[in-house]
Order: structure tokens, then C-alpha cells, then sequence
């Protein structure tokens, strides 16, 4: 299957939802996707291929929805899986970067210790809107003396420029674009 064939297949099962979380909004819902497992493989695979043999230690995924996507590459790439999770949710001492969201503010933290001195990281999640939640996650993990290989997203808003506020910190791969 070519690489246009395969991303027509996986933009036939994400579905426009507007108006929501809040009024404006038009949200991509790409749960059906997940409930197909040959879909799910797919996108797995298109989001990891450019990072196969390029030394990833370790993948970092956002609560929630780069946690669904962020364990699969790191088992794809026998990586380790390190979690960006919402205030209040790590048991340990723990970094915070307070960042805006397409709709609102929030707060990720990572543990302080999560991250090896000197690894390579690939950081993941569903979507790039703004890239609020994805600019948090890198600077969250350059709070450590790590190497960020790249940023991989499923769907990326392009029309929201959210790639304009991480690429200083890595490339940005996505697998769909709108």
C-alpha cells in the first residue's frame, strides 16, 4: 500500500466533532482509528518509520492521548516509555511547565528523574494544534541532559502553525495534516 493510499485509509476513520470541548472548536476524534486494528498498526508504523535505527532510548508521551500512541513506538522501537503526566498524578518530585492550550491553560510535569543523562528522545502525541502542550513537553525534557531526536504526531493542525513553536527544539513528523 503507498503511503497516500495509507493515510486516505486512516483520514476515512478520524471524525470532525464540532464544537467541542468548547464552542469554535472542531475536534479530530480518531478513536474509531483505535478500535481498528490494522488502522492502529498503520499508524503506529508511519509514526515511528523515520526513527527506526536511529539509537531512541527513550519515548516521551503526553497525558492522555500520546500515551496510546507513545507506548505502542517505544515497544516498536525497544524503547523505554516515559510519561508527561497533569498536575498532581506523579508520586515523586517532579519538573512543571505551565503552557496555553488551543482552549485554556494547563500544567505538565514529568519526574525529575525520569529521563538518563546523555539519552536520545523522541518525544510523541496524538495531535499539533497550537503546539502548547507539545512545547511544554520539550521543555520539559530539555530540563535534563538528553538529545530530543524528533517530535512524532498523528495529525497535525497546520493552519494553528503549532510546528512554528518547537522546531528549535527537534523536527516535527506528522502523519496526517489538516
Amino acid at each position: 500500500m503507498h503511503t497516500t493510499d495509507s493515510i486516505t485509509r486512516l483520514e476515512a476513520q478520524i471524525h470532525d466533532v464540532p464544537d467541542f470541548p468548547k464552542p469554535g472548536v472542531v475536534y479530530k476524534d480518531f478513536t474509531p482509528l483505535l478500535a481498528d486494528a490494522s488502522s492502529l498498526a498503520l499508524a503506529v508504523e508511519l509514526m515511528v518509520n523515520p526513527y527506526r535505527g536511529k539509537g531512541i532510548d527513550l519515548v516521551v508521551g503526553a497525558e492522555s492521548r500520546g500515551f496510546i500512541f507513545g507506548t505502542a513506538i517505544a515497544q516498536s522501537l525497544s524503547a523505554g516509555f516515559v510519561p508527561v503526566r497533569k498536575p498532581g498524578k506523579l508520586p515523586r518530585a517532579v519538573h512543571a511547565v505551565d503552557y496555553e492550550l488551543e482552549y485554556g491553560t494547563d500544567r505538565l510535569e514529568i519526574h525529575s528523574d525520569a529521563l538518563t543523562h546523555g539519552a536520545k528522545v523522541l518525544i510523541v502525541d496524538d495531535l499539533l494544534a497550537t503546539g502548547g502542550t507539545m512545547r511544554a513537553s520539550c521543555e520539559l525534557v530539555t530540563k535534563a541532559d538528553v538529545e530530543i531526536a524528533g517530535i512524532t504526531v498523528l495529525i497535525e493542525l497546520g493552519f494553528l502553525n503549532g510546528a512554528d513553536h518547537v522546531h528549535e527544539f527537534a523536527p516535527v513528523h506528522s502523519v496526517i495534516q489538516y
